[in-house]
């Protein structure tokens, strides 16, 4: 939402942007994994541009 990466992330796996969201958000949550992948996932957006 902040950087981009659930848009990115649905056109490239083909799932709408608010479905990312809600699994970032409950992996956040529930695991605490969402905000580290979410970083890891935002430094592979910007090398792959």
């Amino acid at each position: 939402m902040i950087l981009g990466v659930c848009g990115w992330l649905g056109n490239k796996t083909g799932l709408e942007e608010k479905h990312v969201r809600i699994i970032f958000l409950l992996s956040a949550l529930l695991a605490g994994v969402g905000v580290g992948l979410y970083l890891i996932l935002w430094i592979v957006k910007i090398v792959t541009k």
